[in-house]
């Protein structure tokens, strides 16, 4: 697993890199996403691009006829993953140019879980306050989870604050259980 990711790292910063000197990187960027999207919807394709039942010439035909709109650049990718037989890797990749892209421009994503959705209001004073503690850009990635009860749960720079309810009623539920003889 670790050989996995460290590849799709390595293409990751690559194409990256290769887009940051070309001055496209948000084309690639989009043009990626749209790749990824494109490929998580058509399971099956990863499959038939990665299968050694096809030659690799109508493997890369296959390339060219579904995503000829995409940058050429995103398209040589997929072509040398396919020639690889890795394209299952695409989907690591785009996660490793993200990173890149992010750490770049110092961004910071931020999930923050809550039980019931955030108001945009809420989002942004949440933006404004962790970007005033880290000094950087936070976009904050909702997400819902009734078990929670309330408060909420942030994960950003590997690490996982945990305001909710339902951590403080377990902290009391454990102290109270200490406390009977």
């Amino acid at each position: 697993m670790a050989y996995v990711d460290i590849t799709a790292k390595s293409y990751g910063d690559a194409l990256f890199m290769l887009a940051e000197e070309l001055g496209e990187t948000e084309i690639i960027k989009n043009d990626l996403s749209t790749l990824c999207s494109a490929l998580k919807q058509n399971g099956d394709y990863i499959k038939l691009l990665d299968t050694p039942a096809l030659s690799l010439d109508k493997r890369l035909g296959l390339i060219d006829e579904a995503f000829s709109s995409l940058n050429k650049n995103v398209v040589n990718l997929l072509k040398i993953l396919t020639e690889r037989r890795i394209s299952y890797l695409v989907s690591k990749i785009e996660v490793a140019y993200m990173t890149a892209y992010d750490l770049s421009r110092g961004i910071e994503r931020v999930e923050a879980i809550t039980a019931i959705s955030l108001t945009e209001e809420q989002t942004k004073r949440l933006e404004d306050k962790l970007g005033k503690m880290t000094g950087k850009q936070i976009i904050v990635n909702n997400t819902i989870d009734p078990s929670i009860l309330g408060g909420m749960k942030l994960r950003y720079l590997g690490v996982q604050i945990d305001g909710s309810v339902k951590s403080r009623l377990d902290k009391l539920e454990q102290s109270l259980k200490d406390l009977i003889i």
